[in-house]
């Protein structure tokens, strides 16, 4: 699992590439910690080369979401594949986080 985060227009962009599963999980919430400094800045996590996401991962996002809410900061996602797409309609997610095309 590799996650890269870049400052792109103003907002802060996660790149998430490979399986973002339990084992995984740990390191991934390391690395997504200077996300916690988004005042002034969206969030946008692209999911366009992660193939996998287990619960853990899932929590990763939400928490990311919880932090970013009261800051006043706006979290998208973008790149869903369709196995993920059912993960977070099936789990509700589709309904916590906005979207991103581009």
């Amino acid at each position: 699992m590799n996650t890269i985060i870049r400052e792109e227009n103003n907002d802060l962009v996660a790149y998430f590439e490979g399986r973002l599963d339990t084992t995984a999980a740990s390191q991934t919430a390391k690395d997504v910690m200077p996300l916690n400094d988004c005042i002034g800045h969206n969030i946008i996590l692209d999911c366009t080369q992660l193939e996998y996401i287990s619960s853990s991962g899932l929590r990763i996002f939400l928490n990311i979401l919880k932090k970013a809410k009261p800051l006043g900061s706006h979290v998208y996602v973008r790149g869903l594949n369709d196995d993920l797409r059912e993960v977070f309609n099936i789990t509700g997610f589709t309904n916590l986080f906005e979207y991103s095309e581009a």
